[in-house]
């Protein structure tokens, strides 16, 4: 049947249709979400019966108009955003949802990868993606008593976070480290990543990760359904960690996971809290590691891009390994300094 609808873009540094649509999400019961990349509005004449927006390849602040439920709306919604998503080069494609619209998912061809109580649904549009991430990840697996993993975002990667690694690697058999992919950060991942490499190669069990899709960021985990900012840590770590027991743990046989103590922020302190809670539940140790500090002060990687923004890289030596502040004073690095100067991102 024909309900007469058209799409077209929502530009949100449009201050009046920005208004319009977080007045119409809010009456669906959800926010804006503060990171999107696209938003389009469906209409029946010029009336705003549905939209929905994406940041990278996550679909996100989809909503229907309750008299419209049911009538292909959504569909419609959905049907655009892919196709801009498919324009611009993703395929595998994310979404997170109040658990009350599975079966409307399901529908229109996403499957569950993992859920939180009756709270959040997080889904993707490929049956057995995740199956293969943990079947590559399984052929890494070494089979030992004391298995550990980390998960470190290394921003870049200094003493503090060599201190932890080396910590679980003093203890157990196998480190497995994941440096987080996801392009939030002002350091890209390959050089993250190339830093936490070089920095543990006197270490003999450790086996480097990238986190791929399925370690969700807080800086990019969706919030526009939750109510409050505790609500939205806590969610946030109950479903990165529904996904790292139910595929990651099993395919390396992890038996504890590591993390350094934060004193500095209560996002991550509090992540930290709901994460012991729900690994030792199910009979994963885990250990918190107190942080390295110089004189009192506990090393951080904010403080290392303090530094560089202040152009004072020969400050950060004693705080990050010799193979770190190396690739700072190199020419290889000049981009990447820059970058960290004209940015005020706290990550």
């Amino acid at each position: 049947m024909d309900y007469d609808f058209n799409g077209k873009r929502i530009f949100l540094d449009d201050m009046l249709e920005r208004k319009k649509l977080e007045i119409f999400l809010n009456i669906q019961g959800i926010k804006l979400d503060k990171n999107l990349d696209y938003t389009v509005g469906i209409y029946k004449a010029n009336e705003l019966i549905a939209t929905g927006s994406f940041f990278k390849n996550t679909l996100r602040c989809l909503a229907v108009k309750s008299e419209y439920q049911g009538m292909g709306a959504l569909n419609t919604v959905v049907s655009n955003l892919m196709n801009e998503q498919y324009k611009r080069g993703f395929t595998h494609i994310f979404l997170y949802t109040k658990c009350n619209y599975i079966r409307l998912f399901n529908d229109l061809g996403f499957y569950e990868v993992a859920r939180v109580e009756d709270l959040l649904e997080f889904m993707e549009n490929k049956s057995n993606d995740i199956t293969n991430y943990s079947l590559e990840l399984a052929k890494t697996s070494i089979k030992a008593g004391r298995v550990a993993s980390i998960v470190i975002n290394a921003n870049p990667f200094t003493l503090g976070h060599q201190h932890l690694i080396e910590e679980a690697s003093n203890e157990n058999d196998v480190v497995h480290v994941f440096v987080v992919s996801e392009e939030a950060s002002v350091i890209p991942f390959s050089v993250r990543y190339e830093l936490v490499r070089r920095g543990t190669t006197h270490l003999k069990n450790i086996v480097l990760h990238k986190t791929g899709d399925y370690i969700i960021s807080n800086a990019t985990f969706p919030s526009y359904f939750i109510k409050d900012e505790e609500n939205v840590v806590v969610v946030h770590a109950k479903l990165d960690l529904e996904v790292y027991k139910k595929y990651i743990v099993p395919a390396l046989g992890i038996t504890s996971r590591y993390v350094g103590e934060e004193p500095y922020c209560s996002v991550t302190k509090k992540y930290n809290e709901v994460m012991k809670g729900s690994l030792e539940k199910d009979g994963i140790i885990c250990k918190t590691i107190p942080r390295l500090s110089i004189n009192g002060k506990a090393i951080s990687a904010s403080s290392v891009r303090q530094y560089i923004r202040e152009d004072k890289v020969k400050e950060i030596k004693g705080l990050v390994p010799e193979t770190t502040y190396d690739y700072f004073i190199s020419k290889e690095a000049e981009g990447i300094i820059k970058k960290i100067k004209n940015s005020k991102n706290r990550h």
